[in-house]
């Protein structure tokens, strides 16, 4: 699988479950409050901005944290919510994500001292 495709899955994937939090909990059908909406423009430049591309955790397992705390908080709140839900709405999306969270579960401890020498 092309790096590209797994970087734009996950993308995606964080977006569905911001939508899905905020359809229940702020009562937004047709698109997110302001808010959510920030969370989700900050969440997708965070995946892409991410320092670890081609061996890169799911968030949860990630021994860097480049969230600001109050996002962090906020990614969290909505991960729990939507998180289990993920499989009934969108099952394919939500395998995939298990798959990618234990298929990269661990960084190489070489390759996390390089690019924190590098960045």
């Amino acid at each position: 699988m092309k790096l590209s495709n797994r970087i734009e899955r996950e993308k995606r994937t964080v977006g569905i479950m911001i939508k899905m939090y905020c359809n229940h909990n702020h009562k937004k059908i047709d698109s997110m409050c302001m808010d959510c909406e920030e969370l989700a423009t900050f969440a997708n430049d965070r995946i892409t901005k991410c320092l670890f591309q081609a061996n890169k955790p799911v968030c949860s397992e990630c021994q860097v944290h480049c969230y600001r705390h109050d996002m962090r908080e906020k990614i969290k709140i909505v991960m729990r919510f939507a998180g289990p839900k993920m499989i009934f709405h969108h099952p394919i999306l939500g395998i995939r994500h298990l798959i990618d969270k234990r298929k990269f579960k661990y960084i190489d401890a070489k390759l996390y001292k390089s690019l924190q020498d590098h960045y």
